[in-house]
């Protein structure tokens, strides 16, 4: 089913090495989180759901480039519209008991954000 035109928030950070059991326990928080309190069907529908890791290039346009020994997460959700993107953040900021936490480690690891973006182009 193609997203075209659906909301898309996604957010990349990178994380050094002390970080990733950390950031490894709130992505098992956050997946537990979303399931139980998003939407699934209607204007605030949560209609994809990933967070990938894996390892940092030295030069991120090079897939055989040398890892640096960080870690590049990716946090990638897609909602019908932007109710559902406003309906997550109202929602994490108050039911969602490492929220906190999250916005912590991934502040001090290069974060880069797309809020509220719009699916250009999708397949499937």
């Amino acid at each position: 089913m193609s997203s075209k035109g659906k909301s898309h928030l996604v957010i990349t950070f990178v994380a050094t090495p002390d970080k990733v059991e950390t950031v490894d326990r709130l992505i098992a928080s956050h997946a537990a989180w979303m399931a139980d309190t998003h939407h699934r069907e209607g204007s605030k529908a949560l209609l994809s759901y990933n967070f990938s890791k894996g390892p940092e290039l030295a030069n991120p346009l090079d897939p055989g480039s040398e890892a640096t020994g960080n870690t590049r997460y990716v946090l990638d959700e897609i909602y019908e519209s932007p109710d559902g993107i406003a309906d997550h953040w109202q929602q994490a900021q108050t039911s969602w008991d490492d929220f906190g936490a999250l916005v912590e480690v991934i502040g001090s690891s290069s974060p880069q954000s797309l809020h509220g973006g719009e699916v250009a182009a999708s397949l499937w």
